[in-house]
């Protein structure tokens, strides 16, 4: 008997054939439709809808995007090219349709220094879902589907041919309505700026571009001359606490008149609270450097931020023991030159789950820090404060006043009651913090004049004009993630070179990030040729006993 071996041929799946121009056009017009609705809801807003301007909008950008994509259906690069597109604008519609994000410079800077923790707040089981559809199954028909190119020669005079008739049709389109286009863009200028993945990619490759520049840049010297001058009957050591908060919005604090109690130890405290406080910029990234810079914020960039010293340099340079305890992102910079601890990445387990912490932990080490102090000393403690969207992490249990809270970081899963209970929350926590910290000092009164400064680096939206979180830039900004808090305590040290009917009156008065720098070396008596006693708050009030 012999066996023979039989063999069938396995009938392999058919691959559907499609033309480099067809398949640009389709992921063209994906791209403009499927994941631009943020700017079609406002451009619809905006002209109206169904009018010949917003058709003839719609007409030129599929002509412009069909132009951009047949430009780039180069054999071996289509797909690998067409996937990147699909993919970040899937990711960027995201963050734009559901929190009201502008992915603009700023943005991405914000993106690229964040931690592992707080990106991971931001990457919820929906936006799995949304890019499963949005980016997994169009990319996954683009990697499967054989593309056809035309033979080189023909395919360069045919893709040119097409690429100049549609940005023709583009020019047209624009002139045609010019006047309206040229008013709504000039008046809404987020328009634009939502436009995916144009202002996506457009914001990353200036951010690469920028960081390129800032990376061979060298540091410039600051307030160099600065030196501490002795003050008659003062023998303590002068001690600020700068308390750098994170997404406190004044808005939502009861000093300023928020209905809700969300200050009750400090209102119980001896404090004075700046109700009218703007923030250089909406985003850590920027507010954050920019607190601590000797630049306004109409004469701040990222650039001289970076190449810089800040308000620790001149500090130091006036001999004063500086420092910084982080319990969020880094210090972006700040604290490049100074002793620098991160909290997070200790990652205490009484305070902390998964290298993020409760600001608890910038409480625990103060006591021994404070008794450790021999001479005038100023220390930085950075909040992870109210950072969305997960805001149910950032207070114990034990500050879960305001119910039912959100208890997750998909908002679009919580009312807005629940979204607003939880971050009123993480302010009552704040709030705790602040008093805590205050306390510390006050009980050692005896032994050191002390201060504390607290100012947030920016707001929060809370689904206020279709918009959470932060970020926007600030030409649109609402008010919620520009309007900060500002809180000072002084000791009785500090507190008896200034007149308190004129402090009172200063609480009144518009305040601003630009006043941080000058108000701490007034604080701490620090003489430099860079301190400004125009945008020192108590410059005003100082040499007059208290009353």
């Amino acid at each position: 008997m012999t066996f023979e071996t039989l063999s069938t041929p396995v009938a392999r799946l058919s691959r559907p054939t499609i033309g480099s121009v067809t398949l640009s056009l389709l992921v063209a017009l994906y791209l403009l439709f499927a994941t631009n609705g943020t700017f079609w809801s406002k451009a619809t807003s905006y002209l109206g809808f169904a009018s010949p301007a917003l058709i003839l909008l719609g007409v030129g950008l599929a002509a412009l995007f069909s132009a951009l994509c047949i430009a780039v259906s180069v054999k071996y690069l289509t797909k690998p090219l067409f996937i990147f597109l699909i993919t970040s604008s899937a990711a960027a519609s995201w963050f734009m349709d559901h929190y009201g994000s502008i992915i603009d410079v700023d943005m991405i800077r914000n993106a690229a220094e964040t931690t592992g923790a707080e990106a991971g707040d931001l990457i919820t089981a929906g936006f799995f879902v949304h890019m499963m559809v949005f980016a997994g199954l169009p990319s996954l028909i683009v990697a499967l589907v054989r593309i056809h190119h035309r033979p080189f020669g023909s395919k360069v005079l045919w893709n040119l041919a097409l690429v100049f008739s549609c940005l023709a049709i583009f020019a047209a389109a624009a002139i045609a309505n010019v006047r309206t286009f040229a008013a709504t863009t000039r008046q809404h200028r987020d328009l634009v700026a939502t436009l995916n993945p144009v202002t996506p990619i457009a914001s990353a490759v200036r951010y690469l571009k920028a960081s390129g520049v800032e990376e061979n840049a060298t540091v410039q010297p600051l307030g160099t001359d600065a030196r501490v001058m002795p003050l008659a009957g003062q023998s303590k050591p002068r001690v600020t606490i700068v308390v750098a908060g994170e997404t406190a919005r004044a808005e939502s604090f009861s000093l300023g008149g928020y209905f809700r109690p969300t200050n009750p130890e400090l209102s119980r405290r001896d404090i004075r609270y700046f109700g009218e406080t703007s923030s250089c910029g909406t985003a850590t990234a920027v507010s954050l450097p920019c607190m601590f810079s000797v630049y306004t914020r109409s004469n701040y960039t990222h650039e001289k931020g970076q190449t810089t010293e800040n308000l620790m340099d001149v500090l130091s340079h006036a001999g004063i023991k500086t420092e910084w305890w982080d319990n969020n992102t880094g210090s972006k910079g700040i604290a490049d030159r100074i002793a620098y601890i991160s909290l997070a990445e200790r990652n205490d387990p009484q305070f902390c789950k998964g290298h993020e912490c409760t600001d608890d932990v910038l409480l625990a080490g103060l006591d021994a820090w404070l008794d450790g102090i021999k001479g005038d000393s100023v220390l930085v403690l950075h909040q992870l404060g109210s950072h969305g969207p997960a805001y149910y992490q950032r207070y114990p249990e034990a500050f879960r006043r305001f119910q039912p809270d959100c208890r997750t970081a998909e908002l679009g899963n919580c009312t807005r009651e629940e979204i607003a209970n939880a971050y009123d929350n993480s302010v009552l926590y704040t709030d705790h913090v602040l008093a805590t910290v205050i306390d510390k000092l006050k009980s050692r009164d005896r032994r050191l004049a002390g201060s504390m400064v607290y100012m947030s680096d920016h707001g929060e939206s809370l689904g206020e004009h279709g918009l959470y979180l932060h970020g926007a830039p600030y030409f649109i900004a609402p008010s919620q993630q520009t309007h900060v808090p500002f809180v000072l305590w002084l000791g009785k040290d500090a507190k008896a070179s200034i007149a308190q009917s004129c402090l009172i009156a200063k609480t009144g008065e518009p305040q601003s990030h630009d006043n941080l720098f000058h108000t701490v070396l007034g604080l701490m008596h620090v003489a430099t040729s860079v301190y400004d006693p125009k945008l020192d708050t108590l410059a005003a009030c100082r040499g007059n006993p208290s009353t």
